[in-house]
Formats: C-alpha cells, sequence, structure tokens
C-alpha cells in the first residue's frame, strides 16, 4: 500500500472542500448571516490546516496509485470530506450534536437526502445551500471532480474512476482520464442549469431553483421546505420529476447524444429496462390512485412524480405516499432495491445488475434442463465474460449480507419492523424517506447515536457499493504499508 499517495490525495481533497465551502460561506454573507459565515470561515481553515499539513507530511511520494490504493483512497475522501462537511451545522449551532452533524453531512455527500432536522424551514439561507451542495458535489462524485480540475492526473486514476463510480463496470469515455472527468463534469452542470433556468421560468425563486436543482441532480432529495416539493407549482413539480428521471439515466447516455451515436443509444437495453419499470410502475399506482385524487391527471402528476423520486434514490416528495395502499408502497419499496442505471447518480443495486441477475439465474436454469448446452450471457449487445457474471453475484451475495447486518443492528429500536427496514433500505440505496415513522412527512431524529452511526455507515456502504469501504478497513491491504 503506497500510504504516502493515499495521504496526498487526502491532503488535497481537504483544500479543494475548504475552497467548495467559500460559495456557502458567499451566500451566508450574502444574506447577512454573521454566525452562519463565522462557522464556515471556522471550518475553511480547519479544513485548509489538515490539507496542508498532509501535503507537508507527503512531500516526497510515489505517484504509483493501483487498485487497492485507489479503493483507499476513495473511502478515506469521502469519510474525511464528511467528517469536515459536518463542522457548519456543529460551529453554527444549527445541528448542536456532531453525531447528527455527521449523519446529515454523510447523508448529503451520499446522495441519501435522510434527515434528522425536524424545522428546515428555520435554517439560514447559507447552511440550507450548504445541504443542498452536498449533494451536488457527492452526485457526481468529489473525486471525479477533483481529477478535472487539478494537474498530474494519470491513466492510473482510472482505479479511483472505477472505485467513486457506481455501475458494475466502469471505463474512460475517452481515451485520457482527465478529459473523461471534464466530460462527465460538463455534462453534469449543462443539465443542472437547464433545470435552474427552467425552475425560475415556472416562478419558483432563484434561491429554491438552484437548491433544488443540486438536490435533483445529485439525486439527493435535501429540501428546504417541511413539505418537500409538494407546495409548488405542477410545472415546477413537472419539471423537478422529469429531470430527475434524466439524472437517473447513464451519462454515456448523454456522451452518446454529443456525438450523434444515436444508434447505438437505441440499443441500450438498460435503458429501455429503466424507462419501462418507471412507465409500469406509473400507471399501476396510477389507477390504484384514482379513488384518493379523484382526477386522473392528478394522480398521474403524483403517482409519476414519487416513482421517479424512489427510483432515481432522490427522495423528493408531493404526496404522502405512507398513506397509499399496500399495492403503491410495495412497488415503491421494490423500486428502492432497483435504484437508477449504472453511470448515473442514483443509488440502489442499478437497473444493469438486475438485468444480469435475471439474465445470470435465467441461463443457470437452462443449465438445469441442458447440462452439455454451452450457454453465455450477452448484455447491451456484447457477450458478458465470466468476471463481470461473477462480480454481479458475488456483488449482490455482499449487498445482501451488509443489508441484513444493518437491519439487525437497529432492530433493538422500539419501533416497527416497518420503519426498521424501510429506513435500511432507504439509506443503504441513498434513497432518504422510508415508510411509517421515517416516510416522507417524518426524519430519522428519532433513531439514538449508534443507529444513526450504522445508518451513516450504510449510506457510505450503497454510495461507494461495498467494496471501497471494506478494502479500506481490511487489515491484509495495510499489512505491507
Amino acid at each position: 500500500m503506497n500510504v504516502k499517495a493515499v495521504l496526498n490525495t487526502l491532503g488535497k481533497i481537504s483544500l479543494v472542500e475548504g475552497i467548495l465551502i467559500v460559495l456557502p460561506l458567499m451566500v451566508s454573507l450574502l444574506y447577512g448571516e454573521m454566525s452562519g459565515a463565522a462557522a464556515f470561515a471556522a471550518t475553511i481553515a480547519i479544513s485548509a490546516a489538515t490539507g496542508g499539513f498532509l501535503l507537508l507530511l507527503t512531500k516526497n511520494h510515489n505517484h504509483l496509485i493501483y487498485a487497492k490504493e485507489g479503493f483507499a483512497i476513495v473511502a478515506g475522501v469521502w469519510i474525511l470530506i464528511s467528517l469536515i462537511g459536518a463542522l457548519p451545522f456543529r460551529f453554527s449551532g444549527v445541528i448542536p450534536h456532531y453525531v447528527d452533524a455527521v449523519f446529515e453531512t454523510v447523508s448529503g455527500f451520499t446522495t441519501t437526502g435522510a434527515s434528522i432536522i425536524e424545522d428546515v424551514e428555520a435554517i439560514s439561507k447559507g447552511m440550507l445551500f450548504w445541504r443542498s451542495f452536498t449533494h451536488f458535489i457527492g452526485g457526481m462524485g468529489f473525486l471525479v471532480f477533483v481529477m478535472a480540475i487539478i494537474p498530474n492526473v494519470t491513466d492510473r486514476s482510472i482505479h479511483i474512476l472505477k472505485a467513486e463510480v457506481p455501475g458494475p463496470n466502469v471505463g474512460k469515455i475517452v481515451p485520457k482520464i482527465k478529459d473523461t472527468a471534464k466530460i462527465l463534469y460538463l455534462i453534469y452542470i449543462a443539465i443542472t442549469a437547464v433545470e435552474i433556468v427552467l425552475l425560475v421560468l415556472g416562478g419558483m425563486p432563484l434561491f429554491d431553483s438552484i437548491v433544488h436543482s443540486f438536490a435533483t441532480a445529485g439525486t439527493g432529495g435535501f429540501g428546504i421546505k417541511s413539505d418537500s416539493i409538494s407546495s409548488y407549482s405542477p410545472y415546477c413539480q413537472w419539471v423537478i420529476g422529469i429531470f430527475m428521471m434524466l439524472f437517473g439515466v447513464n451519462f454515456n447516455i448523454y456522451y452518446l447524444i454529443l456525438i450523434k451515436r444515436f444508434k447505438d443509444i437505441m440499443k441500450s437495453s438498460e435503458l429501455w429496462v429503466y424507462i419501462s419499470i418507471a412507465f409500469c410502475s406509473t400507471a399501476v399506482i396510477t389507477f390504484n390512485n384514482i379513488e384518493i385524487y379523484k382526477r386522473i391527471s392528478l394522480s398521474v402528476r403524483h403517482s409519476f412524480f414519487q416513482v421517479s423520486s424512489i427510483m432515481t434514490t432522490t427522495g423528493f416528495a408531493t404526496a404522502d405516499f405512507d398513506r397509499w395502499g399496500g399495492l403503491p408502497k410495495t412497488i415503491l419499496l421494490t423500486l428502492m432495491f432497483i435504484g437508477a442505471c449504472a453511470g448515473s447518480t442514483g443509488g440502489g443495486l442499478k437497473v444493469s445488475r438486475v438485468i444480469m441477475l435475471f439474465k445470470i439465474i435465467s441461463r443457470e436454469i437452462r443449465r438445469l434442463l441442458h447440462p452439455r448446452a454451452v450457454t453465455s450471457i450477452h448484455f447491451e449487445g456484447k457477450k458478458v465474460d465470466e468476471n463481470t457474471i461473477g462480480g454481479v453475484s458475488h456483488y449482490f451475495a455482499i449487498y445482501m449480507i451488509c443489508f441484513v447486518a444493518a437491519f439487525l443492528l437497529i432492530s433493538f429500536e422500539p419501533f416497527g419492523i416497518e420503519t426498521n427496514i424501510s429506513a435500511t433500505a432507504a439509506c443503504f440505496n441513498n434513497i432518504g424517506p422510508g415508510l411509517d415513522l421515517v416516510g416522507p412527512t417524518m426524519n430519522y431524529s428519532a433513531y439514538s447515536y449508534f443507529s444513526k452511526i450504522v445508518l451513516s455507515a450504510a449510506m457510505l456502504l450503497g454510495r461507494l457499493e461495498i467494496f471501497p469501504i471494506i478494502i479500506a478497513f481490511s487489515p491484509s491491504v495495510w499489512k505491507n504499508a
């Protein structure tokens, strides 16, 4: 393990985070929020000191990064930015306890949207901006952003990209990894800017439009009102609902649009399955909810919005879906596990993995029926190698083990099984709201500090897709450090 390379990267990240916190500091100053500005200023100082110390400590280091360094860097960075990012909430007194502040910040960076804040409308503009900005930073990936802007990025940094970008298989869009990172972030920023403009044109205030677009882009779901999105106009709800679906699409699709490879887009089975699941789920829930909303147009809007929100793991709400019938809630709970497309800002298992799992099951059934037959699996028009097939199967097994472990660890809480299991699913799949006591109109403040730590770990495991965290904390990886 190249420890100095890992610590050096952490130092650079700490400095970058300090620079990014300047933005909410400026927002606080703009609105005359001196206590918030002081909290951000103190955090910037700590972030700069931490970064400077780590860089000084690793002044002469070997720049070689392999897979294990990539995993360690990703895990270390996400923990570091969460610990530092929690400081403004604690210093300002918005969140009095540091564990709660870390929970809120981890939820922000992992784009989960689970909150412990009971009266969000009482929070200052600067803190609201920082909450939503953590979604925007974490959505595409903090390290992807850093690779796009810092010099001396080598092709070995693909190990970092693979460890941070969600999905079963991550590669370079273009030959140079730095250019890949730039393309991803330019697409990300451009779509976000379009959403901001459309929301402003729909009558939403500029500040609201910016923070909601940040939360949509990162598929995070931190709102600035107690009722989430329900008090905004139907137009704004449709815009946010559509853009949640757009950010749940693999960003490679948008690159293919830019280079006009439309035939490749039409052949994307993941994209079509993603759209089909969303359409069918919306249709079923719409007809199930007609008795509640009386009008088909109203039922369609609320059903589509919640399907889009849950499937893309954003977590916004226009209605209290916890009061819907058993079938809609079952569908939404299922969508929590399926998630969005690989290579998107969404969480969950990912549509591509779900497709692969069904293909693997189908192949095993064929093998049982025809033991001598030569069977292979194809995905997106290509034959899938056995390493990828094994990787998907192993990931699903570890995913279920981690999910059950997290559920068992919080099961001592005096809440019903619906609350605990949906809380675990919502945090592990980076969704935010669950059912019952953690439903769309509730929050996670009632959980103990121990459970909040467990759920914070679940959020990190879900966002980084388990392996970076497990590998980073494996003693064998550090044995020869």
